[in-house]
Parts: structure tokens; sequence; C-alpha cells
């Protein structure tokens, strides 16, 4: 059996109006949001109590999705590293940008930080990464010489 297709990729974040504000910013485009609680939930999450609310924003091609959640219940008993790119299991969201330049300046103000540099490999992209919300690193990459 074959997939059909990625759906979405999700995370956790603690201000979900920032975190969708930032992703706005970003070009993506607010398809909807929703309030989730019960037994169903409960169930799929592994977690007794769920209230969560979320967002989900969608590129402008129509074919990839964020999903951004934020639990008002239960609390969470950790916070999530914010580690290295290298450390196994750190999540990484890679957009296809217009000017790396561009976008680095206006998502400075809703937070965003340079990981390192954008660099640019040969004549085929510029690319640097950023921290967003609640530390996720996304990856901007301006494609060169691409006709």
């Amino acid at each position: 059996m074959m997939i059909k297709r990625m759906d979405h990729v999700g995370y956790v974040v603690e201000d979900l109006a920032a975190a969708a504000a930032f992703f706005v910013e970003l070009g993506l485009e607010v398809e909807g949001k929703a309030t989730v609680e019960g037994a169903w939930v409960d169930q799929l999450v592994g977690l007794e109590g769920v209230r969560a609310d979320m967002v989900v924003l969608r590129t402008p091609d129509g074919h990839g999705r964020v999903e951004l959640s934020a639990f008002d219940t239960p609390v969470a008993t950790g916070t999530a590293p914010r580690a290295p790119v290298n450390v196994p299991g750190i999540p990484r969201l890679t957009f296809a940008v217009d000017s790396v330049d561009d976008v680095l300046g206006r998502l400075r103000p809703h937070g965003a930080e340079l990981v390192g540099e954008v660099a640019q490999y040969e004549d085929f992209c510029r690319y640097g990464y950023v921290r967003g919300p609640a530390g996720v690193i996304i990856g901007l990459c301006e494609e060169l010489n691409r006709n």
C-alpha cells in the first residue's frame, strides 16, 4: 500500500496567535481554526482532559500545510529543547522563498533569529535557518538561476 500524500506538518506552540502571525508573514494563508476536545482527542494524543486550539495554514500553492496547536489542558510537563541543528529528532521545516533577505527582514520583528549565517551553495541556492515559534528551525531556500 502506498501513501497518498504528506498531509501536513504539525507542532505545539505556546502563543498560537504569535506563531500564526509568523507563518502568515512568511506567506502562508490561514485555512482554518478550531478548538478540539473530548474522548477522541484524548485517545488520539494519549493524554486525558485535552483541550487545544489549533490553526491550519497552507502554502500559496495549496499543497503544503502547517498545523499549529496550543494546549489549554493538560498542562505540559516539559519544554521543547532549543538544540543545535545536528541533534537527532529536531524538527526543521524548509520553504522555498523568492528572497531570503526579504523574508528575514519581515520575520525578524516576529522573533526569528538566524541559527548560523545565510550561505550560498554554488550557483544553485542561498539558504538560511532561523528559529521560529517554539524554537522550531525554519529553512529559507532561495533558488538561483532557475528558469
